[in-house]
């Protein structure tokens, strides 16, 4: 069976536009349905190819219609349209969604005439975009293949997200929460996976007006931030503030209110004034004005109360959870699941004995997702795979792209064993390297194939890189590599042994702080991605090799990217990214690159 999974409207931008005044390079230029557009492809119950279509069109959580994407996975295959069993979109804006909305809209209490103009906009948004029919034709519109209906199957967003989490998990019965921005109604659910069945338990879903994670970003907005985009970087801040007790924490009860059954409810809960209100309210609660917003004691306080209130809630939900199954494993998927300080204090508080996050955890991981529900609905076992599911680049089309740029860099080929040996030997000095190998991987996080490496034995290698390579804020932190077998030595992991996909935040062990101080956060953690020479064999030699030279188990991991462009995909990518920043040296395949 051949599924092909993907995820973006090419529609929604325009009508967010005209609709909702959502320019294209606004604040809000990320809170789009179907952002992170992608593909996936299943073959067959192995993921044999993944790519998000902003590694292809380089726009970055691009909402737009994954052509590139879907041609690359086909082409990766050798395959057709016609080839294909099923198309599975994740998303499923069926008659029972615009039914109900209608039904919510007239007994909801409003004017008559403001009434008609939620409806009108959400009869154009539902025509335009959203319904199958728009759906089959925006499919045909772009690839020009003429999409059955019988073909297309169109899954529920957190049912997308769970099969997402399920598939690389590894668990046969677990419990589970999804918690984003929204689904289709929703924006939090929470359940169990039984002898292969799945149930959600209704009682603990909470609608997308009351969303956490919508809460998240409009305090992210508040704070000078992008919404739907930058959240990690209030946590970040987090980490520079000491949490206040709970009860004297202003957003909880003022904000949000616990409510039985794991349940919570927000204070502006389909206000429709939206960012003015938070805005408003949050002034209020935190004596916001012109003289104090911009400065970064009243941005940690802040973000402190922000981070402390996804702990509290989340722990409040997963309570509830644990009450009402025996199953002590959890997947955990949904864009809140990628606040990976929140993920460690869950597994570490409450009585589950496993969290699994996975590398698609945010929407990228609808996509296959998607995919993987349609051939779990078929009882199609799914082959457990890695991250490495992109383009991969020649020999010839990585030289292709040097030689385009040769008036500005040089470049030797090297034997794989002495490309290992010379970069181990670069990173051991105050040296940035952009490193590109293999084939690209799928989600949010750089994962060893597109990355930007250096040595975190140097206090000031965080702020090096920050100013000189990314441009961006200086709080922010850097993630370690460390093998696996270390990590226990290097790293307090509690109740986890390994975590694989930068998911988890661990405190680094005191006789290792100044060791590795780049990649340690002010308050002495870090969100570490561990190796084994199965999950990525040349990236776990070149820190062994590294590692060898100088007694520093870890190497710091970032995005191979500036600040605001997606990860690189290509070769091209990587010689411009390599060209416009001060990172020091290019290893691209077996090429070590140098500028002129």
């Amino acid at each position: 069976m051949i599924i092909l999974g993907y995820n973006g409207f090419s529609q929604v931008a325009d009508l967010f536009a005209r609709l909702y005044g959502h320019a294209p390079d606004g604040v809000d230029r990320h809170n789009l349905i179907g952002h992170d557009a992608a593909a996936a492809l299943i073959i067959d119950g192995e993921l044999v190819a993944a790519v998000e279509e902003e590694r292809l069109n380089r726009n970055k959580k691009t909402s737009a219609f994954p052509l590139n994407a879907i041609r690359w996975c086909l082409a990766q295959a050798g395959l057709d349209y016609d080839d294909v069993d099923h198309f599975a979109f994740g998303w499923n804006h069926d008659n029972t969604y615009a039914d109900t909305t209608v039904t919510a809209v007239a007994g909801a209490p409003l004017t008559a005439e403001e009434k008609l103009t939620v409806l009108t906009t959400f009869g154009e948004l539902y025509l335009g975009a959203l319904g199958r029919t728009a759906l089959i034709e925006d499919f045909t519109r772009h690839t020009g293949y003429a999409l059955p209906d019988h073909k297309l199957v169109t899954v529920p967003h957190h049912r997308a997200h769970l099969a997402c989490g399920r598939t690389f998990a590894g668990l046969t019965d677990a419990a589970f929460l999804i918690n984003d921005g929204q689904a289709e109604r929703d924006s939090a659910i929470m359940g169990e996976i039984r002898n292969g069945k799945v149930e959600v338990f209704d009682r603990f879903t909470i609608d997308f007006g009351n969303s956490l994670a919508q809460l998240f970003g409009e305090i992210t907005r508040y704070l000078g931030f992008v919404p739907n985009n930058d959240e990690y970087k209030v946590m970040g801040l987090a980490g520079f503030g000491t949490p206040p007790a709970p009860e004297d924490n202003p957003l909880l009860g003022n904000v949000v209110t616990l409510e039985d059954d794991g349940r919570y409810a927000l204070a502006l809960a389909h206000d429709r004034r939206g960012p003015r209100a938070y805005a408003e309210l949050l002034d209020k609660l935190f004596d916001g004005h012109d003289g104090n917003r911009e400065t970064f004691e009243f941005r940690v306080r802040l973000a402190t109360a922000a981070q402390q209130l996804v702990e509290v809630v989340t722990a409040h939900q997963l309570r509830a959870l644990a009450a009402a199954t025996d199953l002590r494993d959890l997947i955990f998927e949904g864009g809140l699941a990628l606040n990976c300080v929140n993920n460690t204090k869950l597994l570490e508080d409450l009585p589950f004995d496993r969290i699994e996050v996975s590398f698609g955890a945010s929407d990228p991981g609808v996509s296959i997702g998607a995919a993987a529900h349609v051939a779990q609905s078929h009882a199609a076992p799914l082959t457990h795979t890695s991250p490495y599911l992109g383009p991969e680049y020649d020999t010839e089309q990585i030289r292709t792209a040097l030689e385009a740029h040769a008036s500005d860099v040089t470049w030797e080929e090297l034997p794989t064993d002495r490309i290992v040996e010379r970069t181990a030997e670069l990173l051991s000095g105050k040296t940035v390297i952009g490193w590109f190998q293999g084939r690209t991987e799928y989600g949010p996080r750089a994962l060893g194939n597109r990355s930007i490496l250096a040595n975190p034995s140097y206090p000031d290698m965080k702020d090096i890189i920050n100013n000189r390579v990314k441009h961006r804020e200086p709080f922010r932190p850097f993630a370690p590599l460390v093998l696996e077998e270390d990590a226990p030595t290097v790293f307090d992991l509690g109740k986890k042994h390994r975590s694989p996909y930068m998911t988890f935040v661990f405190p680094v062990r005191p006789a290792y702080r100044e060791k590795i101080a780049a990649a340690t956060h002010v308050d002495a953690t870090s969100r570490i991605q561990t190796l084994t020479d199965e999950s990525n064999p040349l990236l776990a030699r070149l820190l062994r090799a590294f590692t060898a030279r100088t007694g520093v188990p870890c190497l710091i991991n970032t995005s191979f990217n500036v600040a605001g462009e997606p990860i690189v995909c290509a070769p091209e990518d990587a010689v411009a990214c390599f060209l416009g920043t001060d990172i020091d040296h290019l290893v691209i395949g077996n090429f070590l690159v140098t500028k002129r």
